[in-house]
C-alpha cells in the first residue's frame, strides 16, 4: 500500500476533447447508453431533501429556499462523484485482477469486469459537474485506492468484490429507486446485474482460496476502517449544512444527527456488512464484534467526527 491513488486512477488526467483517443473511445461505446449531455455544471438536483431525512433536520426547513437548493446540490454532486470514482477504482482493480488470474478463464472473466467497469464509467461522467472532478479526499475513496493498490489477492478478492461490491449492490438500488431522473434511474438499475456478477465471482474465487494469518490480519484492519466511518453515521450531509450554513456548534450537531436518526441509520449499514462478511469469514466477524465495531455510535459520540 506504499502507492496510494495509482491502481485506482484517481490522479490521471483527462486528454483534450478534441484529442484522436477520445473519439476512438466514443466509438467503441457505441451501443453502452451513454448520455449525450453537458456536464451538470448547473448542478440539478436528482435527489430530494427526503432521500437524505432533510425533511426531518429543523435547521435545514428554515433554511432559505437558496441555502436548500445549495445543500441539496452539494449532497447530490457527492453522490455522483462518489459513484463514478468507485467506477474509475474499478477498472484499475478489474485490470490488475486480470493480471493476477492464475487460470485463463479467470483472465477473460475478470477482462470483461473492466469492460464493465469502463463502461459505468463512461455512462456517469456527463452527469458530474467538471469542478466536482478534483482530486478525491473522502476518507472512503482513500480508503478505496489504497486497498486496490495492496497486493495480496485475499484481501483484494474479499474487501473489493465480498464485502463493497456487495454493499455496492444496496447501495445502486437506493440511488436508483431515490433518483427522480428517468435516465440516471436507469442507469443505476442497469448497473446491478453486472455488479452482482462481479460480487459473486468474488465469493466464488474467494472460497477456493486458503487464507494467510497476514491476509487476515490486512482485512481486518481494512474492515476496522471502513466499519468506523460508518458507524459514524450520516457525516456527509453534516458537512454538507456546514459548508452552506457556516459553523456548527456541538450541540447543533447532535441535534442534526438527532433528527437524522443516525443510530438507525448506521444500524441498518453495518447488519448488512455484517451479513456480507459472515458469508466467508465468520471468524473475522466475530472478532469485529468483539471490539463492538458493529455498533453505531450515539449522535452525541457521532458530534465528535466529520
Amino acid at each position: 500500500m506504499n502507492q496510494p491513488f495509482h491502481i485506482s486512477g484517481f490522479k490521471l488526467s483527462d486528454l483534450p476533447i478534441d484529442n484522436k483517443v477520445n473519439r476512438i473511445l466514443s466509438a467503441a461505446l457505441q451501443g453502452h447508453s451513454i448520455q449525450k449531455i453537458s456536464r451538470a455544471d448547473h448542478q440539478p438536483i436528482y435527489w430530494q431533501a427526503n432521500y437524505f431525512a432533510l425533511d426531518q433536520v429543523s435547521i435545514f426547513q428554515t433554511a432559505s429556499g437558496i441555502e436548500q437548493q445549495q445543500i441539496l446540490q452539494r449532497l447530490n454532486q457527492e453522490l455522483l462523484t462518489e459513484s463514478l470514482y468507485i467506477e474509475q477504482a474499478g477498472v484499475g482493480y478489474m485490470a490488475k485482477m486480470v493480471l493476477m488470474a492464475e487460470s485463463t478463464q479467470e483472465r477473460m472473466l475478470y477482462s470483461l469486469f473492466a469492460a464493465d467497469e469502463a463502461t459505468h464509467l463512461a455512462q456517469l461522467r456527463p452527469y458530474v459537474s467538471n469542478e466536482s472532478l478534483q482530486y478525491p479526499t473522502d476518507p472512503f475513496l482513500q480508503l478505496l485506492a489504497d486497498v486496490v493498490d495492496c497486493p495480496d489477492k485475499a484481501v483484494l478478492l474479499f474487501v473489493l468484490q465480498v464485502v463493497l461490491e456487495g454493499w455496492g449492490l444496496t447501495h445502486y438500488r437506493k440511488l436508483a429507486k431515490g433518483c427522480g431522473e428517468a435516465s440516471l434511474t436507469d442507469l443505476f438499475q442497469g448497473f446491478l446485474q453486472a455488479e452482482a456478477r462481479h460480487h459473486g465471482a468474488g465469493v466464488t474465487l474467494f472460497n477456493q482460496m486458503t487464507l494467510s494469518k497476514n491476509s487476515q490480519s490486512e482485512i481486518m484492519e481494512c474492515l476496522a476502517t471502513f466499519l468506523q466511518m460508518v458507524r459514524v453515521g450520516p457525516q456527509r450531509v453534516v458537512s454538507a449544512i456546514s459548508a452552506t450554513k457556516g459553523h456548527l456548534s456541538r450541540s447543533q450537531r447532535i441535534q442534526i444527527l438527532q433528527q437524522l436518526d443516525t443510530m438507525s441509520h448506521s444500524h441498518q449499514r453495518l447488519k448488512l456488512l455484517q451479513s456480507l462478511m459472515a458469508q466467508t469469514v465468520g471468524h473475522i466477524v466475530d472478532e469485529l464484534d468483539a471490539k463492538g465495531l458493529f455498533i453505531p455510535l450515539s449522535p452525541e459520540e457521532a458530534a465528535s467526527y466529520g
